[in-house]
């Protein structure tokens, strides 16, 4: 895949005119895709995919479009081309962007991670008998992924990982679930079957008579699950430069009033993992850490380099929407082993659901729980929980009303496939608050 992206950028650079500028983005995928309802196949088979996007540029003006590759090259230098002078006669009629970023000059990259991955021809058997006898509904995405950029300054990248996520639930005849996600780079069959085997005993408390709490402030737990959903709240209205100078951004009061988070709290930006590329779609290479919050301090923010222009700040070179790419909370000392007995007597949340801000500036955000949620009493699970909308700030449960962290660390995948598989994923903890307040 590498030289075929190679020899079509090459002859896209090539037609540049003196005056223009081009930059081109891959991104492919071979893919093995298993569905499976009531512990059953109902779908399968392996997906070639590949999309180039391209931005080319002259002076102030920019455009940009996109096209799905045949990987005929042929047929695929025929589309680029055509798709190069619609370009050029679109820039003609655009207005000038005053904070345009030119492509990077002479950068270059290559990580390549292959792994262990389950062959598609025993995908089938190896999944299907450790989950006879539950019901069972999930989505297998397994293979390698790609990402290739190349302009005409000279700048050079290329990433591929292999990795696979099993996202499932399980289900009860009373239709109370329990999701997971089981991903990683080198299939281990034992591994599999634990997570498994853990989640159906987690399934059998779910057939308890469920109570509903009353709203009010609980002492609660929230799984690493939860703590991802949470942390992905800070790339909308969150740890973006621009949505801090523009006064969009929840972390508003870290900026301007000092106001900290917990000494417990860290967040960083690491890249280290090999999850997702380094480099962005302009070819810039991001630090391989930038420590964005450090026991509790806000340390640095996303900044890309047109927010860095239109604000006079400095760059490290995040993604044009400054979002999280690669997030790292670290862990602290709390043994998952202890969790409930740490607990004592409170709400033990696995999953959290439908996520949004309801005061942006308070940092609160809003909520429902899912999946798998308990009441605990004295260090034991005594029964499901109903439903129930959470409204809290992050100021809280990042901050004053965090009791403590687990030490063992999660990675949570990104688990979408509209259009293509999604790269890469949030690595945190678990979290223990001494108070959690849930509204309704």
């Amino acid at each position: 895949m590498e030289a075929y992206f190679k020899t079509l950028s090459q002859q896209l650079l090539n037609t540049l005119q003196t005056q223009e500028s081009l930059t081109l983005s891959l991104s492919a995928e071979e893919s093995l895709f298993t569905r499976i309802n009531g512990a059953q196949v109902r779908q399968t088979g392996c997906v070639e995919d590949a999309a180039m996007e391209m931005a080319l540029s002259d002076g102030q003006r920019i455009a940009s479009g996109s096209l799905t590759l045949t990987r005929d090259q042929h047929q695929d230098s025929a589309q680029l081309t055509t798709e190069l002078q619609r370009l050029r006669e679109e820039l003609a009629q655009l207005p000038e962007d005053p904070y345009i970023v030119p492509p990077a000059t002479d950068q270059h990259s290559q990580t390549r991670r292959h792994g262990d991955l389950l062959p598609p021809n025993i995908a089938v058997t190896q999944l299907i008998p450790p989950m006879s006898g539950v019901d069972l509904v999930g989505l297998l995405a397994s293979g390698r992924q790609y990402r290739g950029h190349a302009n005409s300054n000279g700048s050079r990248h290329w990433f591929e990982n292999d990795n696979f996520v099993f996202d499932y639930s399980l289900v009860n005849p009373q239709e109370r679930m329990v999701k997971v996600s089981f991903a990683g780079t080198d299939w281990r069959q034992a591994d599999y079957q634990t997570v498994l085997a853990e989640s159906i005993e987690r399934l059998a408390l779910l057939d308890r008579p469920s109570i509903r709490i009353q709203p009010g402030q609980y002492r609660t737990y929230i799984a690493a699950a939860g703590v991802s959903d949470l942390l992905d709240m800070f790339s909308w209205h969150g740890l973006s430069e621009a949505e801090l100078q523009t006064g969009q951004s929840a972390f508003g009061r870290m900026r301007h009033e000092g106001v900290t988070l917990s000494p417990q709290f860290s967040l960083a930006e690491d890249f280290s993992t090999g999850l997702v590329p380094r480099f962005n779609d302009v070819g810039e290479v991001a630090p391989e850490r930038i420590e964005l919050i450090q026991n509790g301090e806000l340390r640095h923010t996303l900044v890309s380099s047109r927010t860095a222009q239109e604000f006079g700040v400095d760059s490290n070179f995040a993604a044009d929407g400054e979002y999280l790419r690669a997030p790292v909370m670290a862990g602290g000392n709390l043994d998952e082993r202890d969790v409930l007995k740490a607990l004592d007597t409170g709400v033990y949340l696995s999953n959290l659901h439908y996520l949004n801000w309801s005061d942006v500036p308070g940092g609160r955000i809003t909520g429902m729980t899912r999946y798998a949620c308990f009441w605990v009493e004295n260090g034991e699970i005594l029964a499901p929980i109903e439903n129930m909308r959470f409204d809290e700030s992050f100021y809280h449960f990042f901050g004053d009303h965090l009791e403590n962290v687990t030490r063992q660390t999660h990675i949570n995948p990104k688990t979408g496939t509209y259009g293509h598989r999604s790269l890469g994923a949030n690595i945190c903890p678990g979290i223990l608050l001494n108070a959690f307040t849930y509204t309704l």
